[in-house]
């Protein structure tokens, strides 16, 4: 809107911000009372489906206006896909259509309304039910099917398939219930099943041993120390961000006056302390996210060692191993897991061609439309493939000791900081413009170093670090040889998975 004043801009973006903290707030209330009252031994599914669509809908509404109609239209087509469509390519057309209904939702809202606005938009919760929506899709066609898949795909496949077709009200509230309608996180539509229906703690009060259970054998756990504890995170991480990040704005990196002024290690160290003030905000949202789900009683992952319950089914990162990352996999398994995961589950282990470029590509499409988050991944790429290399060759010589492996250890951790910052930065400044200059304030250097270390340092191809590792796991297990374990085991779930049916 060009008549609109900065001062306007600002006051549009915060408005959009407090709406979205207030409705979240709200959405945790409402889980305790979810919890409390619609708890699934004093009233049906039925009714708790209803409800938590409802409330998902009144929060949409609230924080997008009728932008939300997007996430009842893009529920919509899929499902009719999922209805109408034949089994052999209902995933891929899902995938296409929610995908495509993204893409096109991210082009009109940056290119035709208000590029640059770093406002909550319409698209966040759509990347979320985008996730759910394909994840679903594949798990029934994987779990109709069972062809071409790995063993270990396998075993995931008969633990997350439906058990039959969902109906559209149990798709809605998949798709677009009050605890995770605005910022997520994903979840496995069996594990919200179980939820909704009370038989999340059944088959994880099983898994554990009766010592790692004790006396939680029985009863249902309660999620009120973990929820403290996230709460407890959400607040430092506020605080943190509110206070720091605008004492280190990224933009600063590419200032003429810092550039030309300030030693190089400077302007190293200025964009890891920039960078490290900019994640709190992902700290915030998404543990907020995860205590709302846990406060509704959704997450419950088992017991630990020492009986405590586990409420981390869904979570999506782990603040530690993140600052304390060694390698760039390490920092890219620990943040936004839910999405890593989609990402292995519906590109990684299907391309049969460049699974790591195909996987980042996605990645890119699914973020947005921002020539920076392409330039990140297009980077992240590269990145990747060299800290694999550098990792197979050079990480064996340093494990013969304790003391090696420390110095290892605190080098591999400035080098991962160094190099996520570099290749975030991008991601964080979106345009093209800005994203060059500071690259080229570097000389590129991080760039010609990876392509240096892929084209020196030799790795094996995918297939025969997955043999080696299915065969080193068939060794250690004592099981048969590797084509016949495959064989059997693909055999027996196939042929347990029709009788089902």
């Amino acid at each position: 809107i060009p008549e609109l004043t900065s001062f306007d801009y600002f006051l549009v973006c915060l408005l959009s911000q407090v709406n979205f903290v207030v409705c979240q707030l709200f959405a945790l209330l409402t889980a305790f009372w979810f919890r409390l009252y619609l708890h699934p031994s004093k009233t049906s599914p039925f009714i708790r489906h209803v409800v938590a669509t409802l409330l998902g809908f009144y929060l949409a509404l609230f924080c997008f206006g009728w932008y939300a109609l997007h996430f009842l239209v893009q529920s919509g087509l899929t499902y009719s896909i999922m209805m109408f469509a034949g089994l052999e390519h209902m995933h891929k057309l899902c995938f296409i259509v929610a995908l495509g209904y993204l893409s096109f939702c991210q082009v009109t809202r940056v290119y035709v309304f208000d590029y640059g606005m770093y406002s909550a938009d319409f698209t966040g919760p759509m990347m979320v039910i985008t996730q759910k929506i394909t994840s679903l899709a594949f798990e029934i066609h994987d779990g109709e099917t069972c062809q071409h898949l790995s063993v270990s795909h396998l075993f995931l496949v008969f633990s997350s398939s439906p058990r039959r077709m969902p109906n559209l009200l149990e798709y809605l509230s998949y798709n677009c219930n009050f605890m995770g309608i605005l910022a997520g996180p994903t979840c496995s539509y069996n594990d919200y099943m179980a939820f909704i229906e009370g038989t999340a703690y059944q088959p994880r009060h099983l898994e554990a041993n009766g010592r790692e259970n004790g006396k939680y054998k029985h009863t249902e756990p309660s999620p009120k120390n973990d929820i403290i504890s996230k709460l407890c995170t959400c607040a430092i991480s506020l605080a943190i961000f509110l206070s720091v990040s605008k004492l280190c704005p990224v933009e600063r990196s590419i200032d003429n006056k810092f550039m030309a002024s300030t030693p190089f290690i400077l302007q190293v160290l200025y964009l890891y302390l920039s960078m490290l003030a900019t994640r709190p905000k992902y700290y915030f949202i998404w543990t907020l996210s995860d205590a709302i789900n846990n406060a509704a009683g959704f997450g419950f992952n088992g017991y630990n060692k020492d009986g405590t319950p586990r409420w981390d089914l869904i979570s999506n990162l782990r603040i530690l191993d993140i600052e304390f990352a060694t390698s760039f996999k390490m920092f890219l398994d620990n943040w936004n897991i839910q999405t890593a995961l989609w990402l292995k589950r519906v590109c990684y282990e299907r391309c049969p061609i460049n699974p790591t470029a195909a996987t980042f590509l996605l990645s890119a499409m699914w973020h947005g439309v921002y020539p920076g988050y392409y330039l990140t991944f297009l980077t992240g790429i590269s990145m990747t493939m060299a800290a694999r290399a550098l990792r197979h060759n050079i990480r064996p010589y340093f494990l013969c000791s304790t003391t090696h492996r420390s110095i290892y250890d605190v080098i591999t951790w400035a080098g991962t900081q160094i190099a996520i910052c570099y290749t975030v930065v991008p991601f964080v400044l979106l345009a093209v413009g800005p994203s060059l200059k500071f690259y080229r304030s570097w000389y590129y250097c991080i760039h010609i170093a990876c392509l240096v270390l892929v084209l020196a340092l030799p790795v094996k191809p995918r297939h025969l670090r997955i043999k080696e590792e299915q065969q080193q796991q068939n060794s250690l297990q004592g099981g048969l040889p590797e084509d016949h374990n495959s064989h059997s085991i693909t055999d027996n779930n196939c042929n347990q998975k029709h009788k089902a049916t």
